[in-house]
């Protein structure tokens, strides 16, 4: 089978390297350099496994920026490219993926196209009226940034937004290509995906602002958050997972994904949902305020990443309290390998650790790592448990 994969981000590259075990895919990206590593058997986003792969496997994959040649000759196409949410109109910026499916479609009268972008609920139903087709489908995807190939191998559950032949075959390719057996499958209806999928982030983000509110109010009574958290995660209902305090909830997906749902909340009474995005608005606030407390003059920040393992920093949490804290007037740098920029928003980056630990006063960190224990009394993190 001929597959394309549109956008190689971590969602497009870990599912081509997912089915190029078992059949011939192209990947498509505008990003020359990433196509470069993709042909040269580098990973071009930080994902052990991805790297693995790409390395070491015969994989049938290949790249090119001839999206018309491989969108005529796919029998599946994958839409992976971003849909990022949009302030002024409250809602995703589908445009990319409007004008991959309408190519897509155009160019063959057989293919499945098969969106992996984050999309509104009502997105398909709308996008099929509109293109007259029914070939047009959704199936979300439940990655972790630095994790996408492993969590493609062994996936918690696989759904596909379509009940016909269509769905079903899409859903047979993933488990093909999966490492583990018995996982569960769900095909749906093509809303029905969509909110599962938007529903499923604002229900994590839901638990990273609860334990997050309950560290504030920890902090300002000087009681152990530790302490309460497991006390209450002891209860088999909770679980001992997912539970560490962080500065907000953020990465690539939360963020965007908690508001888009809020906003197909238009007619729809609701309260939890817009305390949700207003929790994590609130819980950098504190920690601003707990951090300027200390009256530093010159603020470190190590990392922008959201969790160990991952290279991607869009909409990290650390970023809006670096924001909050040099609208006080206070000097931030910053030690982020990743960066090759001199400065980050009007920030130093600082490129030798040592340097950056002797100028910070204090150093916020929103995961610990074991290279601070060394001025352990500078640091600033609310990472309990040292996980992500």
């Amino acid at each position: 089978m001929k597959i394309a994969v549109l956008g190689l981000g971590y969602v497009g590259l870990s599912n081509a390297a997912l089915l190029a075990q078992n059949h011939d895919v192209i990947g498509i990206d505008l990003n020359v350099e990433r196509l470069a590593a993709v042909n040269a058997g580098q990973s071009p986003i930080q994902d052990t496994e991805l790297a693995a792969f790409l390395a070491d496997k015969d994989l049938r994959l290949t790249t090119s920026t001839d999206s018309d040649t491989a969108l005529r000759e796919a029998d599946v196409v994958i839409i992976a490219t971003p849909t990022d949410y949009d302030p002024k109109t409250n809602y995703f910026n589908t445009s990319s993926v409007d004008t991959v499916a309408e190519r897509a479609l155009k160019m063959s009268e057989t293919s499945t196209v098969v969106v992996k972008s984050t999309i509104p609920v009502g997105y398909i139903a709308n996008a099929r009226a509109h293109f007259d087709s029914d070939r047009l489908i959704f199936s979300p995807e439940f990655l972790r940034e630095g994790r996408a190939l492993y969590d493609n191998l062994h996936p918690s559950r696989i759904v596909v937004g379509d009940t016909g032949p269509r769905g079903r075959q899409f859903a047979d390719l993933l488990l093909e290509g999966a490492a583990t057996s018995d996982i569960p499958v769900l095909l749906t209806d093509p809303s029905e995906a969509e909110a599962i999928k938007l529903f499923a982030n604002t229900y994590l983000a839901m638990r990273v602002a609860y334990f997050n509110e309950l560290d504030s109010y920890a902090m300002a009574g000087g009681i152990d958050s530790r302490q309460i958290i497991e006390g209450i995660c002891l209860d088999p209902r909770i679980g001992q997972h997912y539970n560490n305090p962080s500065f907000g909830y953020g990465g690539y997906c939360l963020p965007k994904d908690t508001k888009q749902l809020l906003a197909n909340y238009a007619a729809v009474p609701q309260n939890l949902m817009q305390a949700i995005v207003d929790a994590n608005r609130t819980r950098k606030d504190f920690l601003s305020e707990q951090i300027l407390a200390r009256k530093p003059a010159l603020v470190g920040v190590y990392r922008l990443a959201m969790k160990e393992g991952s290279d991607n920093f869009r909409q990290s949490s650390i970023q809006g309290i670096m924001k909050r804290i040099k609208a006080k007037g206070i000097e931030v740098i910053l030690y982020e390998p990743e960066l090759r920029e001199p400065t980050f928003y009007g920030s130093k980056v600082i490129t030798d650790l040592a340097t950056f630990k002797a100028q910070s006063d204090i150093i916020i960190a929103n995961r610990h790592a074991p290279v601070l224990a060394d001025v352990s009394d500078k640091i600033f993190t609310r990472d309990l448990f040292h996980s992500d």
